[in-house]
This record gives C-alpha cells, sequence and structure tokens, in this order.
C-alpha cells in the first residue's frame, strides 16, 4: 500500500512539473511568435538574435526538463535533443553570415531531427496523459522540417516569418498538453473527493 501511494506521489509530481514545463514553453513560444509578425521583421539585428535563441532556448529546456524527469541518463531522446538543439544553435549563428536560405536549411534539418526525439520522449512519456499532443508535435516538426529544407533550395524570399508558423505550432501543442494536464488534475481530484 505504501510503495502504491509513493508511486502515485511521484506520477503526480511528474504531471504537476510536466504541466508547469508545458505552460513555460507555450509562454516563450508565443512571445517568439508575436515578435517574429511584428518587430522582428522589420529589424534584421533582433531577428537574426531570434534565431539564434530559438534553438538555444529548445537545447536548454529539454536540457532542464531531462534534470528533473530522471536526469540526462533516463531520458537520452532528451539529450540527444539538447545536442542536435546546441549544434543548430551555433549552425543558425553560421548560417546567418551566408543567407537566410542557409538559415532556413538549418531550421529544417534541426525541425526533422527534434521532432523525432520530440515524438520518442513523448512515446516513452505515455502513460503521464497529453502526450498524444507532443506526438502529434513531433510529428508535424519532422513534417515541417522537410518542407524547410525544400523552400530553402528554392528561390523564395525568406525571413523570421517563415520560421513563425513552425514555433506557433509548437506552441499551440504546449498548451493542448498544459490544458489537458490541468483539466486531468482536476478531475482526478475530483474523484478523489467524491470518493
Amino acid at each position: 500500500m505504501l510503495a502504491k501511494t509513493n508511486e502515485t506521489n511521484l506520477a503526480q509530481l511528474s504531471n504537476s512539473w510536466l504541466k508547469s514545463y508545458y505552460f513555460t514553453r507555450f509562454a516563450v513560444a508565443a512571445a517568439w511568435v508575436l515578435l517574429a509578425f511584428t518587430v522582428a521583421r522589420t529589424m534584421p539585428s533582433l531577428a537574426a538574435i531570434m534565431l539564434v535563441a530559438y534553438p538555444a532556448w529548445d537545447a536548454l529546456a529539454n536540457f532542464v526538463d531531462a534534470r528533473r524527469s530522471g536526469g540526462l541518463n533516463r531520458n537520452k531522446t532528451q539529450l540527444l535533443n539538447f545536442v542536435i538543439s546546441i549544434v543548430t544553435t551555433v549552425a543558425v549563428a553560421i548560417a546567418l553570415g551566408k543567407s537566410m536560405n542557409a538559415v532556413l536549411a538549418v531550421f529544417g534539418v534541426w525541425a526533422v531531427l527534434s521532432g523525432l526525439f520530440q515524438l520518442a520522449t513523448a512515446i516513452r512519456r505515455w502513460k503521464s496523459g497529453a502526450q498524444w499532443a507532443m506526438v502529434l508535435s513531433g510529428a508535424q516538426s519532422a513534417l515541417a522540417g522537410i518542407f524547410f529544407v525544400k523552400m530553402a533550395g528554392s528561390a523564395a524570399t525568406i525571413d523570421i516569418t517563415n520560421v513563425a508558423p513552425y514555433a506557433a505550432f509548437g506552441a499551440f501543442y504546449f498548451l493542448v498538453s498544459a490544458v489537458w494536464l490541468t483539466v486531468s488534475e482536476a478531475r482526478r481530484r475530483s474523484a478523489q473527493a467524491t470518493g
């Protein structure tokens, strides 16, 4: 009985962390998108900073989440996501000196890899709840990455607003997961109170 109580408490702590984590990821991504579509589209220096900061933030978020969820050794997909996001941060900074097409190509490769790692993390965490949205997010990220790489090879004019919809969808999925966990927790508490 004590073991089951401890397991329930650990699951609740995990869900509480994930809920906070997803709300934070939503807020940061939503702010990034808002800036991209307003101020950054007319300020190339701000756009450049934001394009470098985006994968850097993803690296930090994956690192913190993995540490809070049992450590990097237990969370290999997040460790890989952390590493690829750090590499992408450097690659975006270098690509900015070449062209926005090069930047979009880097984002494309990153979106594919990080999407697959996110999908794998969500499958591993399936019992935590709300992971179906993270599975969709990971799959959509991978597909968007393929589109980015293809677009980068075209003659289209590219700027930060080409990346912003990708970030907006990510924000949406994080919000869905956070709300889903919040509602599930409220239902669980209500059931415990009446039971």
